[in-house]
């Protein structure tokens, strides 16, 4: 006969009985799971501790980036494509990573690579599709060195710099460029809008909602000027980067140059035509189909056009503008860029060739065969002959004793290559910038094509312009305008 079990008082309850009694430091895993139906439970669940300070989400942190001093020491040599990874601050326009004088030392040595790029004062429009025009601003009162300085005074890298170091230095993060990367430092992406010494970012210019076709600053001009495919001109202040115009256009710019004080701005069947100082405008009939490409050689304005027809305009006396005196016809695609060195005009097709023209007499003389795609860009470098295309080469060309011209290098992209445009340093070596359709564009140290940096962009930069002292401009296919600096050379703002 068993003996009956006696139950205890309430006084003397088995510590299993009370909450969180015996288990107390193990945690209920059915709890963790969500899942846990007793009440009371032995294991313990942490809910019913005193409340504490919840801890910070990861997606609640602020848009900057911190660090220990002891880390700033540990990081302070990362290599050129191990740039800090920096991430957009909101409450700024300006984006860029902290660059020393010593890094700009260190990347000088290694530019060997120039390509296309020439003076600035020796890179006109007529060199490539976008370019200036051969006088530069040497007044610094009027300089649009200013142009990116958007309040240079307030303008600090270490503003905008991600001091992690990414796993992928030479892979930017495709969420940081739309803003919503939740990764923070554990990124293994870059974070940055650029890799690589030896330049900064200056400034972010908003406006355009759509493609940047072209940029262009007139010479003497305290004004940049650019257009897309919102059928907008927007006119920017140098010195303040605000956009002090919008020209309304008929329809989409797919070209636009500077020669002198005078603008040039491709259109459907038009071009539009405007001199910066006089505010006198022109309009020039004649082409057939969008205007994509327009070069100045000679005292004569050349516009390739959709229909594969390039034609020239010469200054009048007695209209006082511009009239037709030449329409070359050859290729079988459209042209889609051009440029002028060495009294020869230089044009570039959707039909995958290169037409070499005569500028007195306007004759094809020459017709280079060696893309296998569109010929995106064309650019005079020296003796040499630049030619981009979405075959992915970059090819340089020059003149035989036989007097044909041939390949003599090709640099391989893994991508299709789209504008290229030249640029010196402060050594005066030459630098080629080459937009590719991956959203990036490549800077190269010629002759060598050695990669001194990269700039990264929400979507493919479809214009690429010079400005003085170091400047230059990128323009993408969201409508994004940024300014550039390279190192090593001095901005002049107009006080």
């Amino acid at each position: 006969m068993k003996a009956a079990r006696r139950f205890p008082e309430r006084t003397q309850r088995s510590v299993f009985d009370r909450i969180r009694g015996g288990t107390v430091n193990n945690v209920c895993a059915y709890w963790l799971a969500g899942r846990c139906t007793r009440n009371p439970c032995r294991f313990f669940h942490p809910e019913s501790l005193p409340s504490q300070p919840p801890k910070q989400s990861p997606y609640q942190r602020p848009k900057t980036w911190r660090r220990s001093p002891e880390d700033g020491v540990k990081n302070s040599s990362i290599s050129p494509s191990g740039v800090a990874a920096k991430k957009m601050s909101a409450s700024s326009p300006i984006d860029c990573e902290r660059k020393t004088p010593e890094d700009g030392v260190k990347n000088s040595s290694v530019s060997p690579c120039g390509v296309a790029s020439k003076k600035m004062s020796s890179i006109s429009p007529s060199d490539s599709e976008h370019k200036t025009p051969e006088d530069r601003v040497k007044n610094s009162s009027v300089s649009p060195s200013g142009v990116a300085a958007k309040k240079m005074s307030s303008i600090s890298p270490s503003d905008c710099e991600d001091k992690s170091t990414p796993t992928n230095p030479d892979k930017v993060c495709k969420y940081w460029l739309l803003g919503n990367c939740v990764q923070g430092e554990k990124c293994k992406n870059l974070h940055s809008w650029f890799c690589g010494n030896g330049f900064s970012i200056l400034a972010k210019l908003e406006g355009h909602d759509k493609a940047i076709n072209g940029i262009a600053l007139p010479c003497d001009s305290a004004k940049l000027y650019s257009g897309g495919k919102d059928n907008t001109l927007r006119v920017w202040d140098c010195h303040t980067g605000q956009c002090v115009d919008v020209v309304n256009l008929s329809g989409e710019v797919g070209s636009l140059i500077s020669e002198g004080p005078w603008v040039f701005v491709g259109l459907p069947n038009s071009i539009k035509v405007w001199n910066s100082q006089t505010q006198t405008e022109l309009t020039l009939d004649g082409p057939v189909g969008q205007v994509y490409a327009m070069a100045v050689g000679n005292d004569v304005l050349f516009a390739g056009t959709q229909d594969g027809t390039i034609l020239a305009w010469k200054p009048s006396s007695e209209t006082n503008g511009l009239d037709l005196a030449a329409s070359l016809k050859g290729h079988s695609g459209g042209v889609i860029s051009l440029c002028v060195g060495a009294k020869r005009l230089y044009s570039g097709s959707m039909d995958n060739t290169i037409r070499v023209w005569d500028l007195n007499t306007f004759k094809c003389i020459h017709t280079l065969k060696g893309h296998t795609d569109a010929v995106m860009s064309v650019l005079c470098w020296a003796s040499f002959l630049l030619s981009s295309s979405l075959d992915g080469t970059i090819k340089a060309w020059a003149a035989t004793e036989s007097g044909n011209i041939e390949v003599i290098h090709t640099h391989k992209e893994k991508h299709g290559c789209l504008e290229l445009c030249g640029i010196q340093d402060a050594e005066e070596k030459p630098i080629l910038l080459c937009s590719c359709n991956d959203n990036t564009v490549r800077l190269y140290d010629l002759p060598s094509f050695t990669e001194r940096g990269r700039i990264f962009a929400k979507q493919e930069v479809r214009a690429i312009q010079i400005g003085p002292e170091g400047l230059f401009f990128t323009g993408d296919a969201t409508g994004q305008l940024t300014v550039w600096k390279l190192a090593g050379e001095p901005i002049a703002v107009a006080s």
